[in-house]
């Protein structure tokens, strides 16, 4: 228990004379000087020690008891050497105003060495003349410690290059850092209190799962990479962001008391594409290289085409479709003539399976003018098509059966089948409603099966001429 000075009485107290209340005074000053998380003591004019609490205590080793009534720290809490210059120092703050900082070695009671730090500012009595000095000190280590941990704060709040921020127990940001900000689109004080779902309209149930976790659990071993949309001026954007997350407790409650999660994210959002991109090449390079191997096994040439076509078809498309020119391979010179295709190949328009031959009659697919396919025949260059991501399920379906396609077709792709510096005809790859539109490196791909579909079917014509030349020549 701290201990102060006090000055006895002799009178003896009547029933019209209570102390109570100065009493009452000086426990509730003793219970707040002990609850102090500082050490702190205190000079009278004189220099004797007046206060000492129970921090104090615990950093030298002097008691209450021990302390308060000593002159100074002489011989004691200091080293004889040092104490004048100790004294003068502290002594000094009751003629200057405001506070005194300064770092002193003072001795422990087992006669070791402490470094503190020290705040002191004079004590003033009734009359406003200085009646004392008190003083606040800590370990200097300690004071170093919350210092940086000032400093780290405020630095991660201002000119951290990621994004930083504190997130309240209701899931709400309370304290956004500038990068974090422009990551959300929106100012530092507009993005306050509000729900994740005013800001993103993406992700925003994973990284509510994310957080709910840490609330509950602590943080996680590992960051997390999170894809969310971002709502901004511009429109909304994707982003990936490689997020770390924290839990935050109040460090003057006697139990860890959640006051939210720290979120600290990075986006990564090239360097994830970046990756998505090269994963996607080597699996379609790797699919080119199974085919090939796969149509080499191939007796019939139009086997080997619709294998080409079953092994694009994986991660690529929903459906895919071969439609042949009717009445073989078209030049650069025939392009005045109507473009009439036959069907060769398409895969079950119902449950997934493996492309079937088809079109054995010969008849004409019934494509309209504009249509796609035509319009890749025509130019000799691929076409992309698209139902729209706004328009309604009736509408989409509608157009689809107008370009006789599967009715659960949204987006479509057409590429042209050149061999010999001919047209053979068309491969459409088509994708249903839980896919994005086709995209210039997915046309890319396409061109690059195509040249493979082309050089079967062209060899398969070939073949197929050829018997039928044998025949008529054994024939006469």
């Amino acid at each position: 228990m701290s201990a102060s000075r006090r000055s006895g009485t002799t009178d003896e107290l009547g029933p019209d004379e209570p102390e109570q209340p100065e009493r009452d005074g000086a426990d509730l000053l003793a219970a707040l000087l002990d609850g102090m998380d500082a050490a702190l003591c205190a000079f009278d004019a004189d220099g004797v020690v007046t206060h000492w609490n129970r921090e104090a205590e615990r950093i030298l080793g002097w008691t209450a008891a021990e302390a308060v009534g000593r002159q100074g720290f002489a011989g004691w809490a200091v080293r004889r050497a040092d104490a004048g210059e100790v004294e003068e120092r502290l002594l000094s703050a009751m003629r200057a105003p405001g506070r005194q900082v300064n770092e002193f070695a003072l001795l422990t009671k087992d006669g070791g060495r402490v470094l503190v730090r020290t705040q002191s500012a004079a004590v003033r009595g009734p009359d406003g003349r200085p009646a004392g000095v008190y003083c606040a000190f800590s370990e200097v280590h300690a004071q170093i410690d919350l210092e940086r941990s000032i400093a780290l704060s405020e630095a991660l709040l201002e000119d951290a290059s990621w994004g930083v921020v504190l997130v309240d127990a209701d899931l709400r940001p309370a304290v956004v850092n500038a990068h974090a900000a422009r990551a959300l689109g929106a100012g530092r004080t507009s993005v306050l209190g509000r729900p994740l779902g005013d800001l993103l309209t993406q992700g925003v149930e994973e990284l509510e799962n994310a957080l709910t976790h840490v609330l509950a659990e602590g943080a996680p071993p590992a960051p997390a990479e999170v894809w969310v949309r971002v709502r901004t001026p511009e429109g909304e954007r994707r982003r990936c962001w490689r997020s770390g997350f924290v839990r935050l407790a109040s460090p003057l409650a006697e139990e860890p008391v959640p006051l939210g999660v720290g979120w600290l994210f990075q986006d990564v959002t090239e360097a994830k594409q970046g990756e998505q991109e090269a994963a996607l090449l080597r699996f379609r390079a790797n699919q080119l290289h199974r085919a090939a191997r796969a149509a080499a096994e191939c007796e019939d040439p139009a086997e080997a085409a619709i294998v080409h076509l079953d092994f694009a078809l994986a991660g690529f498309a929903d459906h895919a479709l071969i439609d042949r020119v009717a009445g073989g391979a078209e030049t650069d010179t025939d392009a005045a003539e109507p473009v009439r295709l036959v069907r060769v190949a398409a895969t079950p328009s119902g449950a997934p399976g493996p492309s079937v031959p088809t079109g054995t009659a010969g008849l004409p697919v019934r494509y309209g003018e504009g249509h796609p396919a035509v319009q890749c025949v025509e130019r000799m260059g691929s076409v992309r098509a698209s139902a729209g991501v706004r328009a309604a399920p009736e509408q989409v379906r509608e157009w689809a059966l107008a370009r006789q396609w599967p009715a659960d077709t949204v987006h479509g792709l057409c590429a042209v089948l050149r061999s010999r510096g001919r047209t053979l005809g068309v491969v459409t790859f088509l994708r249903g409603a839980g896919r994005s539109a086709f995209e210039r490196p997915d046309a890319m791909y396409a061109e690059d099966v195509a040249v493979h579909i082309a050089t079967a079917l062209d060899l398969a014509a070939a073949t197929e001429t050829r018997r039928r030349h044998a025949g008529d020549t054994g024939a006469g």
